[in-house]
């Protein structure tokens, strides 16, 4: 029967959706709306029902108790009470389930102008009265019957009414209600565990539905931070994704200590020329993430850029690693023995080896976002990036593969075996005591 007046209260125009968008808004209104509709019919109803049946029972040849003028309008009143507010819900619940999906499958039931939602709180008082205080008010009216003989049947009678009004009551407020504060919880939950594709189907009208659209667009907003995190760290590093969504916005950064190592392939350049574009990005490839896996998962450094055949990488206690020179010089040992087994597989594969240059020095430089407002990247700037940068070059003079300037020595915790090397002359800067790993 609802979804018979359904059809009539709205138009006929549910298949493929209403392309018209103000006859979709009327639609969607009435649709809202309906449970309205439906009560303004069943009031004139009931409301009929008294004068009708005083009517007929005045042409009775019996002359009437006075009392029942009274008696019969009170007692029609709580039955349409009853019977309107429990058909109220029965056909809001029927619209939210049948119709709401086919009107709203685009749009939000609360975001619509002109419909009239029934709020939680007028919900409880109208479940209430009609399940509890118009059975009480019931049997008090007995008390006003004459014949006291009928009184325990029918007292019976409307008690018994009141218990199944109380249990379909409670069955309406589980649907209306209790389901939807069930959902909430279990998505809240599911969200809570770092589910965030969890979202809550229901169509709501009423504050259920804010809540609804609020968590769904809340969980949604999550989401796309989430990817936006992962996307951007995979292009940044995880850690300096996360450096950078924490700080506030603007350009500038903070000078603080840390060691900044400096990665090189040897000849990359002219073995690109002998291969074709394809081999030399998937030798890159495979050595960039050799490498990376030692600086970020190994040892707890960022890595801050890639430089064609290179990289640069930031140690640092912002990194993880406040023993940040003792982390560059193990990532950079650890890149060697990466390296040979790289270097083996190329010999299986009948290709020549790889070589490079590794740089590292500790000092001070300004880290944080730097580069125009719509254009930033976080980074290093100072002259112990320029130095570092400088001592990588220095392994193709002295023939090492790794090189240290003695402020790295100095930032050392763990003793590592070294070799000092005579001062080293530097392109735009004064020269600079370095150190090589000391051969066993």
């Amino acid at each position: 029967m609802a979804a018979a007046l359904a059809a009539r209260a709205v138009p006929p125009l549910t298949q493929g959706g209403i392309a018209d968008a103000e006859q979709r808004l009327r639609a969607q209104r009435r649709v809202i709306n309906l449970p309205w509709f439906l009560v303004g019919l069943a009031t004139v109803g009931w409301g009929l029902c008294t004068p009708v049946f005083l009517y007929e029972l005045s042409r009775s040849p019996e002359p009437l108790n006075r009392l029942l003028y009274a008696q019969l309008p009170i007692s029609f009143a709580i039955s349409g009470m009853i019977a309107i507010t429990h058909g109220f819900f029965a056909v809001e619940l029927v619209s939210q389930r049948a119709l709401y999906p086919v009107f709203f499958r685009n749009a939000r039931p609360t975001r619509t102008p002109g419909a009239i939602a029934l709020s939680l709180r007028a919900r409880g008082i109208l479940l209430a009265v009609s399940a509890g205080v118009c059975p009480v008010v019931s049997l008090l009216l007995l008390t006003l019957v004459p014949r006291p003989e009928d009184n325990i049947a029918f007292a019976m009678s409307v008690g018994g009414l009141g218990i199944g009004l109380g249990l379909t009551t409670a069955w309406l407020l589980g649907r209306l209600v209790t389901e939807p504060v069930d959902e909430l919880r279990q998505a809240t939950e599911a969200v809570a565990a770092g589910d965030l594709t969890v979202r809550i189907p229901d169509l709501r009208a009423d504050e259920f539905g804010q809540l609804i659209d609020g968590f769904n667009t809340m969980v949604a907003e999550l989401s796309d931070k989430r990817r936006l995190e992962e996307d951007f760290g995979r292009h940044v590093g995880e850690r300096v994704a996360r450096k950078i969504l924490e700080r506030a916005g603007g350009l500038g950064g903070a000078e603080e200590e840390l060691t900044i190592m400096f990665v090189d392939i040897r000849n990359f350049t002219a073995r690109s020329e002998a291969s074709s574009p394809e081999q030399a990005v998937a030798l890159l490839n495979v050595f960039l993430t050799e490498m990376v896996d030692v600086v970020e998962q190994r040892h707890g450094g960022i890595v801050n850029k890639f430089l064609g055949d290179g990289l640069m990488a930031m140690f640092a206690g912002w990194t993880g690693r406040f023993d940040h020179a003792d982390a560059a010089v193990a990532a950079g040992r650890e890149m060697l023995q990466r390296l040979q087994s790289i270097n083996a597989r190329l010999a299986d594969a009948g290709d020549p080896p790889l070589a490079i240059g590794i740089g590292i020095h500790t000092g001070r430089a300004v880290v944080g976002s730097i580069g125009a407002p719509r254009r930033m990247e976080y980074t290093a700037i100072g002259d112990a990036v320029n130095v570092a940068s400088r001592v990588e070059s220095l392994t193709k003079i002295v023939g090492a593969p790794l090189l240290l300037t003695d402020a790295t020595r100095q930032a050392l915790r763990v003793r590592v075996p070294l070799e000092k090397l005579p001062s080293q002359p530097m392109k735009g800067h004064t020269p600079v005591d370095v150190l090589r790993l000391a051969e066993h």
